[in-house]
């Protein structure tokens, strides 16, 4: 810590990270002026403030000294040697120990960038190893007896997502949501959530505004492999699902079969347009860190009863939210959760409603 990039917060105990995401968090949309003091929700902590991170990229680098891998340096691609990461699920500190003397014992370490890791629900790890020029076949043989003795599903990626294929296991990973619980697989390249634990706490929000609103249809932007879409399913008449990345609609379909979910539909398509396609009366949005600013004037004209916005960014919720209360719509209540502890970063839930 203080060398690594990744974390920012590991000197303040965890109940002042706690009060200062509270205020901070406050602080952003009391600005833009969207948020009632009697909006402003408490923050949800996590339950655990180390060893919750089920998912890393690892950086690697071939050097005089030997083979380093770990994470960058804050504002740097300089790769910082990392033997122990505290936020980490032990699972990935064991396997960042593994791929370190693996890969440095390798034919081609210095042909691998990275290497990307995840745990699930089930136990199961899975590691995407990022390979350069031709060097897959040498590395193949190398890996692969040592991931099958070990239990991991290994693929590699040379460029972009679609050019991911299997060395050895199964390609997906399992986490459970809702109660009683809906089990979600997702395959490589796919997203979850890092911290498993308070993403059920996410879900669980997500589960008790259906509840409440009862909904005859909802559309679910950015749906991913159906981490919202299926919970909200089970609360409301139908839901649509949109995602553009194509094989995270295909999980979600799947998902939805395994679990025995037949009121929900999935696109592979653009957020955009989504909303006068399918119209809804409740529209779940859960963005990237860039934001939903291209969708608002859509959702304004739309006009769903509610909307409910996940965001992981404050500044841009904020941003967002200007237009949309401005625009016929008021913040009923906005809550932060804590997704990622020793972090600056604030995740959040918040729900408007048509005046």
């Amino acid at each position: 810590f203080g060398r690594c990039g990744g974390c920012q917060w590991q000197h303040l105990p965890y109940p002042e990270q706690k009060s200062w995401k509270e205020r901070i968090f406050a602080e952003v949309l009391e600005r833009a002026r969207v948020l009632p003091a009697e909006g402003m929700l408490s923050l949800v902590a996590a339950p655990d403030e180390w060893s919750y991170r089920s998912r890393a990229q690892f950086k690697c680098r071939q050097t005089e000294g030997g083979f380093v891998m770990g994470f960058y340096r804050g504002g740097s691609h300089f790769v910082i040697d990392i033997a122990h990461c505290p936020i980490l699920e032990p699972r990935l500190n064991e396997a960042l120990e593994r791929f370190r003397s693996w890969l440095a014992a390798s034919p081609t370490p210095d042909q691998v960038p990275q290497v990307d890791v995840g745990v699930g629900d089930d136990g199961g790890v899975r590691a995407v190893v990022h390979v350069l020029g031709d060097a897959a076949a040498a590395l193949g043989v190398h890996l692969k007896p040592l991931a099958a003795a070990a239990g991991y599903a290994v693929f590699f990626q040379q460029g972009r997502k679609d050019s991911l294929h299997q060395l050895i296991g199964p390609p997906e990973l399992e986490l459970r949501v809702d109660d009683p619980s809906l089990v979600l697989g997702y395959g490589p390249g796919g997203f979850a959530q890092v911290n498993l634990a308070q993403n059920r706490a996410l879900v669980a929000a997500v589960a008790a505004v259906a509840e409440e609103l009862q909904p005859r249809r909802v559309l679910d932007l950015y749906c991913g492999m159906g981490n919202f879409s299926l919970p909200l399913a089970r609360r409301s008449g139908a839901v649509v699902g949109v995602e553009e990345y194509a094989p995270a609609i295909d999980a979600a379909r799947s998902n939805a079969l395994r679990n025995g979910v037949t009121n929900a539909s999935f696109y592979a398509r653009t957020a955009e347009g989504a909303a006068r396609e399918f119209p809804g009366d409740l529209v779940v949005i859960d963005p990237p860190r860039t934001g939903a600013y291209a969708l608002v004037r859509e959702l304004i004209d739309a006009r769903p009863a509610h909307i409910l916005y996940i965001s992981c960014d404050p500044p841009t919720l904020a941003r967002d939210l200007v237009p949309l209360c401005h625009g016929g719509y008021r913040l009923l209540w906005s809550r932060p959760y804590d997704l990622f502890p020793q972090t600056y970063h604030t995740e959040s839930v918040t729900l408007l409603g048509r005046r």
